[in-house]
Order: C-alpha cells, then structure tokens, then sequence
C-alpha cells in the first residue's frame, strides 16, 4: 500500500473540504479501495500506485479551482470526480451582470456558455433544456447586460399564460395582478440583477415590460432584448405570431422544455416545430442544455433522469 500526504495552504477548510468533509467523501466514494482522511490542513491517501495517482490529480485539480474562483461547489467535486471536464464549474472571468446584491452573474456550465456565444452572434436563438438548467435566468442576465449597455431601449419578457388558457379576465384584479402569478419566475430573475426600486422604475417607464403572449400580437418590437419563456406551451400560430414581432436592432431568446408541454393533447407545440423550420437560417441559432448543466439542488438532476427514464420505458410499452 502506497501513502500520499496532501498539504493544503491559504485556504479555510471548511470551504474546500466541504461541511462535514462532504467533498473529500465524495471523492472517498469513488475509490472505495484506497483511504483517504483529511486531518487539520492535510489529507492523507493511502491505496495503490494507480488510484492514489488519480486521486492527487483530483484534488491538485480542486486546489487549483480553489485558489482560481475562491469557492468548491459539491457539483465541481463530482465533475471532477467523473473526468466531466466539459461540465466542470469554469467560472468565465466575463461577468454577464452584478446582481443587486452585489455579486458577479455568470454562466456555470460549457452550454450557459455557449448559449451566450450564440447570443453574440446570433439575433435569434433558441434555448431549451430541463428546468433548472439556467436558460432562462442566463438569457434574463444577458438582457439586462445589453440593456445597461445600451445595446437595447427595453426588455420585454413574456410567456404563454396557459394555465389561465390565455383568457385572463376571470381572475380577480387588475391586469398586472392577473398576470404575475404566471411570471414570477421572470420576477425572480429580475430581482436578482436589478434593485428593486430601480425594476419598479423600469416598469413603470416601459423599460422593462412583463406580460402574457397574448399581449404581443400586433406589435413590432423595436430596439429590444426580447424573450419568450416556456415556448413549449406555445402553439404553432402563436410561435408564428410572436417571431415576426421582431422589429430592427431587436434580440430574441426562446426558451422551453420540450418534456413539459401543457397544451392539449391535440395541439402540436410551436417550439419544436419552429426549431426544425429555422434550422438552416443564418442568424438563428440553437443550444441544447441537459441535465449536466442543472445547477439547482443535486437532486433536481435526479428527478429529471428518473422521469426521463420512467418517459422512455412508456414509449417503448406503447411502441410494443
């Protein structure tokens, strides 16, 4: 049996170590014949020549991440752990946008990131992955960074209130107090990155403008960093309706879940459909999130699989 003795230096244990030495028994757990125990500012490894070898590149690797960006998350543990370099937690040194609070927002994974390369690039882009993957709240970011640079005038954000089946009016209140519940997530997302008396501001001076789909029709959105959330729920007419909104010097992310879709049974949804009809047209372009880049509760990747997985058994069942 072979022995290696780390020694980690300017770096609170707590932080790379994990509460309760989480990281280090994440590691522990994928080589289960080699021992490794951490003790004050040292972690001992013992095992054979092989796995202690990987072992140490792990954690020189983590040490090195540390001393980077400041932080270990138990997500880069397990993207190291897997050779996941595609998915580790890369932090750009581009910050899309400081958030009220202060704090620096960036994309997380390689696909945030290359979904806000292709928003450089590109005037319409498509974005769709499972809840929790980032897509709309990198897309938000990405519009009030083109919006305090004045890039755009204004940010519209909207999605289709389907649960309300489009026909608001027999809800209590008035419009905006109608239409929150459906966009809180949007709310959110905004609050995060703008102050709340400066939103407030926003909105009340059109800056910032948050309505249903419905609200869309007939308008050319000019000088705007526009997105349209959970497209899935859009049928093909209101996709149709929504993109020839686009007025000049116009931005515009769509984003969806294609595994969530709420529409009746018989209605076709606009997202798909609008992907493989622009697919080949210069200036539109599309990036697929997975699971790999959820960035909420570990478990959220779970629940995600295990419904895909349970999808996949039930199509076979009825292909059979």
């Amino acid at each position: 049996m072979v022995e290696k003795l780390i020694t980690l230096e300017n770096m609170a244990m707590v932080d790379f170590l994990g509460v309760g030495n989480r990281n280090i028994k994440e590691i522990a757990s994928a080589f289960p014949k080699s021992k490794i125990v951490s003790r004050g500012n040292e972690i001992l490894i013992k095992g054979n020549a092989s796995e202690i070898i990987q072992v140490n590149d792990i954690i020189q690797s983590l040490m090195q991440h540390f001393h980077k960006y400041g932080k270990i998350t138990h997500e880069n543990v397990r993207a190291y752990v897997k050779r996941e370099s595609d998915y580790v937690l890369e932090e750009s040194d581009e910050t899309l946008v400081y958030g009220a609070r202060g704090s620096g927002i960036k994309p997380k994974t390689a696909n945030q990131r290359t979904l806000v390369k292709a928003v450089e690039k590109n005037d319409l882009v498509f974005a769709i992955g499972p809840a929790g993957s980032g897509k709309t709240y990198v897309s938000v970011a990405l519009a009030v960074r083109a919006l305090k640079n004045k890039e755009v005038q204004k940010i519209i954000i909207t999605r289709p209130a389907v649960e309300a089946g489009e026909n608001l009016g027999f809800l209590p209140g008035d419009l905006q107090e109608k239409i929150d519940p459906y966009l809180m997530p949007i709310y959110d997302a905004l609050s995060d990155m703008i102050p709340a008396e400066k939103l407030k501001s926003y909105q009340e001076g059109g800056v910032v403008e948050i309505a249903p789909l419905a609200y869309m029709r007939g308008r050319t959105l000019n000088n705007a960093f526009v997105l349209l959330d959970e497209a899935q729920n859009t049928t093909s007419m209101q996709m149709k309706m929504f993109l020839t909104r686009m007025g000049p010097s116009s931005k515009v992310i769509v984003t969806g879940d294609r595994s969530q879709v709420d529409l009746p049974r018989h209605q076709k949804s606009g997202l798909s459909e609008s992907v493989g009809l622009l697919k080949n047209v210069k200036g539109v372009a599309t990036v697929e999130l997975t699971t790999r880049d959820v960035v909420r509760h570990p478990l959220v990747k779970e629940i995600i699989k295990a419904y895909d997985k349970d999808l996949e058994k039930s199509d076979t069942r009825k292909k059979d």
